[in-house]
């Protein structure tokens, strides 16, 4: 079972490219010739050599193999990198906040000290999928996330050492708010949702943009295309490829880090659905044109 990649930075050019093969590969039949995909990032400022040593980092990963495609070296999918897109998917495209009344899913685990490396990896995932820490041992997440909790534990060889539950709303002293902001560090998940909305609301398409000011930031280490300004979006499949896998990139964090808490349980100034809100609007009007772009490059 493939994990998500927890090292790759957003906008870097490893993120970048699991990106692309996230958003593409399976509509492609799973898989691309390197050169394709070396084009592919070249719209997002990746020089050749940057892609291909992201290609590698991938590879290594266990996201992709080699395989021959056209006569061309190239790659495939991995065997289990379906079902690991697939949550990514779900998150991404359908993000979900919790009811008041929905159920939740808790996590007990323990784990000696000789294995505290496992431990280590345990709790990386766990924070990764939006879980918020109850006491050292116990995590809680939204109970829709209950099968993303076993197969982490699964992956991780960890799952003796866990039991999950699956129960009603937590019982707490005092406002769910308070209990809220002990477990998750709400802090981080806010300034998630109004950075993304800096780098990308001045480029929001039909005037679904909330009103920030927003610069088009390019990764320090990735440089920025020459087409894919705020006010060159639409002008090209090419932009709008470059624009909405970039959007893509800086907002998959996003919905792991947030998993969706009951508003009741959120400060008043929440910036959560309007950075929701925004990400529908870019996927509304660049999606399809990016697309196009992918395909007239791959040659289909």
């Amino acid at each position: 079972m493939i994990l998500d990649d927890l090292d790759s930075r957003p906008g870097s050019a490893t993120s970048l490219l699991r990106s692309v093969v996230g958003l593409y590969l399976r509509d492609l039949g799973g898989a691309v010739a390197v050169a394709d995909l070396v084009e592919l990032l070249g719209a997002l400022g990746v020089p050749a050599v940057g892609a291909r040593g992201a290609i590698s980092r991938v590879k290594a990963k266990g996201l992709l193999v080699p395989e021959t495609v056209d006569g061309r070296a190239g790659y495939r999918l991995a065997p289990g990198a379906g079902s690991m897109l697939a949550r990514g998917d779900r998150r991404i495209f359908a993000y979900r906040q919790q009811g008041d009344d929905d159920p939740w899913c808790l996590v007990s685990f323990s784990l000696p000290e000789e294995r505290r490396a496992a431990r280590h990896q345990l709790r990386r995932h766990l924070a990764w999928i939006g879980a918020g820490t109850v006491a050292d041992g116990l995590w809680i997440v939204p109970g829709h996330l209950a099968d993303e909790v076993e197969e982490v534990l699964v992956a991780l060889g960890v799952r003796e050492a866990a039991t999950v539950f699956v129960t009603g709303p937590p019982r707490v002293a005092g406002p769910f708010a308070d209990a809220a902001a002990r477990w998750w560090d709400l802090d981080r998940v806010a300034a998630l949702h109004r950075d993304f909305l800096a780098r990308h609301g001045g480029a929001a398409p039909s005037g679904t943009a909330p009103d920030v000011a927003a610069p088009d930031v390019a990764s320090p280490d990735v440089a920025s295309p020459d087409d894919t300004s705020p006010q060159d979006v639409g002008a090209s499949p090419r932009a709008a490829f470059a624009r909405w896998v970039r959007a893509v990139d800086d907002w998959r964090p996003v919905p792991y880090a947030d998993p969706g808490l009951p508003g009741s349980w959120l400060p008043a100034d929440w910036p959560g659905a309007a950075s929701v809100a925004l990400f529908d609007a870019l996927r509304g009007d660049l999606a399809t044109a990016a697309e196009d772009h992918v395909r007239v490059v791959v040659g289909r």
